[in-house]
């Protein structure tokens, strides 16, 4: 572990000292013993590479892996793994193991919270890389329809091009808001409490926006094409760099979800923007960040099948975003799912 960097190293000797094992809870934002999602990928991806898995039958290479997970992370190896679900409920993740970019989830729904550990594995059985996303990530990767239908919201233009839901953020966040912030540090970063801006002067900052355009990617690209107003909007706010780790929300730094619609109907994945369960950041001051505080930025645009036009902006708390855009009622998965990673999951 001396290769890790001090903040890896701290998580790991922190699990260790404690005396958990994977099956004990772990508050979710513990500032000391909950890891991240970016630093469980950090650790990961130090220690399990080049770990060779070559001749070991199915079950034998899925107990191996877990032990690998369980000493990279500081927790102690038990004699034998538990049939949890979760497999590793202390840090609420499951492990898959991918020689193919097809993922199989047999026999239950993805989990809107849970992560998910994907580990890419050569086709001489080496240990090359792993991914960690949420199961709300990972819904956004089905192409098939296996996710029949997940929540999603009717967007309506307003009379105004620009609207602000709610005046203020949630009772959670309003003692952590400060309006001061002019250059802010990295969009991937953690949320820091005093740091971050009040849902009306990110609705501010983003008004400028509307009018703008920029090329369309087309249909069959929505990725590059949130990646273009994404990397807009970072700029807006303040960011000098711009940064997409795929995770949610888009701007974890400032709790900030984009969305960009030039249809009517939002996508909103497995999970409803007032849930009230943990978001998957550290505590605020002690306090747990929840789904419902994330602030939402929803650009309405047209399409001329070249360029994008950003024509309005609705800013407004998770807490408050069905009394601007109304629900859809319904949400259905299958028990069997397969989906198709993309080919740049895991890196170049």
């Amino acid at each position: 572990m001396s290769s890790l960097n001090p903040i890896l190293e701290r998580y790991t000797r922190n699990i260790r000292a404690s005396g958990l094992s994977i099956y004990d809870p772990i508050t979710i934002g513990d500032r000391d013993l909950w890891i991240p999602t970016p630093e469980l990928q950090a650790l990961l991806n130090k220690s399990l590479p080049g770990i060779s898995l070559a001749g070991l039958p199915i079950r034998t290479r899925s107990k191996v892996v877990k032990q690998h997970v369980c000493r990279a992370l500081g927790y102690p190896v038990p004699k034998s793994f538990r049939k949890t679900n979760p497999r590793f409920p202390g840090q609420a993740f499951d492990t898959y193991t991918q020689k193919s970019n097809n993922l199989q989830i047999w026999n239950q729904e993805i989990s809107p919270t849970r992560r998910y550990v994907l580990i890419r594995v050569s086709t001489e059985d080496i240990i090359t890389s792993v991914r960690v996303v949420t199961g709300d990530t990972l819904s956004e990767l089905d192409t098939t329809g296996t996710l029949t239908q997940k929540y999603q919201a009717r967007c309506i233009p307003g009379q105004q091009s620009t609207e602000l839901v709610t005046p203020t953020d949630t009772s959670r966040l309003l003692s952590h808001v400060s309006p001061l912030q002019r250059h802010l540090g990295s969009p991937v970063a953690h949320p820091e409490s005093g740091k971050l801006l009040p849902v009306s002067e990110i609705h501010r900052r983003l008004s400028k926006l509307v009018g703008h355009s920029f090329p369309d990617v087309g249909y069959d690209q929505e990725r590059n094409r949130g990646a273009a107003l994404h990397r807009l909007v970072c700029t807006a706010l303040g960011y000098a760099n711009y940064q997409d780790d795929g995770q949610f929300p888009d701007v974890r730094n400032q709790l900030v979800e984009v969305k960009l619609q030039t249809s009517p109907t939002i996508d909103l994945g497995l999970v409803r923007p007032n849930d009230t369960s943990p978001l998957d950041v550290p505590m605020l001051g002690g306090d747990q960040v929840r789904h419902c505080d994330v602030r939402y930025v929803v650009f309405l645009a047209t399409t001329t099948g070249r360029t994008v036009t950003l024509t309005n902006l609705v800013v407004t708390t998770g807490e408050s975003f069905f009394k601007r855009f109304p629900q859809f009622r319904g949400k259905v998965l299958n028990a069997k799912l397969q989906i198709p990673l993309p080919s740049d999951f895991f890196g170049s």
